[in-house]
């Protein structure tokens, strides 16, 4: 196969583009992929230097977002077959004409993408989305700040900050990048090569601060940034594009109340990958209602990628290059521009957050009361095959043949309807907060239906109230019934009413 490999660490101008290199094999749980396109991410330029958080042996090829054809699969692998068009997390190995991926770390193409786009969505939009909702928890009239905003990562923050409601102020370094900010939502833009940020974020925001700042690059904008954060803000640590990793100073963290928070997104996704996995199910959704649309500035050949780090490094790309590995005439797929939708709308508001309870008599004080709705949760695919798996169960609807046909006629996989009573749990926890709290257990059900089948990709969520709390029969915990019902998006009828019993200890 062809490949462009590092073979000492150092400057991209000593790759060496190789056209016989040896086919990668699949370990039992891996696939191969047949690459169509490789994503170009800062970490590239990182990782020959040898100065990334991953250190592959020598020699290697870079490249560690892939779009392609699996080729060949693993024994182990179940859910991915040869033929199927996939998106993956390599890691490295990408700029070549096959790389080997762990297929857990493999996705399969949403409909109506195309592998260029497909290249180009995990590392930016995966960074960025979790930053702003994992991390900063993001809010709809909220201030962010997107330092970097032209480059990969810092254009998609500043279009999903606009997709979320936040008042989105975008600083780059040169016209073309604020041009293409201002394209994806951006209210205000500075141009810190030629204006004072600190002066700038003083007129915009009436001297109040800024509530959330997104930071890739580092450097000297780093401090001047904080200096102008707002009252209980968060300053998100993303990268250190600039080339040097600041020094803050910490009296103002301790003056501004704020909180200065480090965004690992790739930790992230192997320490919560079902988390991870909810993130992305809800921005495929996005992209395929034209609401997010990545932005592309060159395709580059595969010979041609040595050429590409070197043109990231030196700044010079807005928003993302992509390396295109083979001769295939698809091309990307962005007739459609993106059209604006209030995050109000796409996800609709939950509780300002969950209720706090510090003792036996807190819950005492509640019972009759709602506790608010959790969040969205999409069920997936995946989602139901584990359940099936799990519970030895592998029917694909809990209701009659004959009414699936008529309520399915696409054939969708219906959810068996334990499963949705088995998300209760997850979603109490959203909606309280026990402090203090040594062991709760869920040991009961009353009142169980089922009023609506819920299809593969739906989107559920739980309003709950409390029904009674009671002392427990051996006098030291408390028992709580709470009445849960899981809405299923888009209809009138519930997918689950159940009430859930609950034991609590402190």
């Amino acid at each position: 196969m062809k490949a462009i490999f590092c073979t000492q660490f150092g400057t991209a101008d000593a790759l060496v583009y190789e056209q016989n290199a040896p086919d990668p094999i699949p370990g039992p749980s891996d696939i191969v992929i047949d690459v169509k396109a490789c994503g170009l991410g800062f970490p590239d330029g990182l990782i020959i230097e040898n100065k990334y958080q991953f250190k592959p042996p020598l020699p290697f090829s870079p490249g560690g977002e892939v779009a392609g054809v699996v080729s060949a699969v693993g024994e182990k692998v179940k859910h991915l077959r040869p033929g199927d068009a996939v998106m993956a997390l390599s890691g490295w190995g990408g700029f070549a004409e096959k790389v080997a991926v762990n297929a857990k770390r493999a996705f399969p193409l949403p409909p109506g993408m195309d592998f260029l786009t497909a290249a180009s969505v995990l590392y930016t939009y995966g960074t960025s989305y979790h930053a702003l909702k994992d991390r900063a928890t993001l809010k709809p009239g909220e201030t962010l700040l997107v330092l970097g905003a032209g480059g990969g990562v810092g254009l998609t923050a500043v279009e999903l900050g606009k997709l979320m409601g936040a008042k989105v102020i975008a600083a780059a370094s040169s016209e073309e990048k604020l041009a293409a900010c201002r394209a994806k939502g951006a209210s205000h833009t500075i141009n810190y090569t030629t204006e004072n940020l600190r002066e700038r974020l003083k007129e915009i925001t009436g001297e109040q601060g800024v509530d959330v700042i997104y930071d890739p690059i580092g450097g000297d904008w780093s401090e001047q940034a904080l200096r102008s954060i707002a009252w209980k803000g968060r300053f998100l640590v993303v990268g250190f594009a600039a080339g040097h990793i600041p020094k803050l100073p910490l009296n103002l963290a301790l003056l501004k109340g704020c909180s200065v928070m480090g965004v690992f997104w790739g930790s992230f996704a192997e320490r919560e990958p079902q988390n991870n996995l909810q993130n992305f199910l809800e921005l495929f959704q996005w992209m395929q209602k034209g609401y997010l649309s990545q932005h592309i500035h060159r395709v580059y050949a595969l010979e041609q990628a040595p050429q590409a780090i070197l043109d990231m490094q030196a700044r010079k790309l807005v928003g993302k290059a992509i390396i295109k590995v083979g001769d295939w005439g698809q091309e990307v797929n962005q007739t459609q521009p993106p059209q604006p939708a209030p995050a109000v709308e796409e996800k609709p508001k939950p509780s300002a957050g969950p209720a706090v309870f510090r003792n036996k008599a807190d819950f005492q004080a509640r019972v009759g009361q709602g506790l608010g709705t959790s969040q969205w949760l999409t069920v997936s695919q995946e989602m139901i095959n584990q359940f099936a798996a799990g519970t030895l169960d592998h029917q694909w609807i809990h209701v009659d043949v004959a009414r699936a046909k008529n309520e399915m006629p696409d054939g969708k996989t219906i959810a068996h309807g334990f499963l949705s009573l088995s998300l209760i749990p997850r979603f109490i926890q959203e909606l309280i907060q026990v402090e203090g709290l040594k062991l709760m257990f869920n040991y009961g059900t009353n009142k169980i239906r089922f009023p609506k089948a819920v299809p593969a990709g739906s989107r559920l969520r739980m309003s709950g109230s409390i029904l009674a709390a009671e002392d427990m029969p051996d006098g030291l915990g408390l028992s709580l019934t709470f009445a849960c019902a899981i809405e299923l998006e888009g209809e009138g009828k519930p997918a689950c009413v159940a009430e859930m019993i609950t034991a609590l200890y402190w």
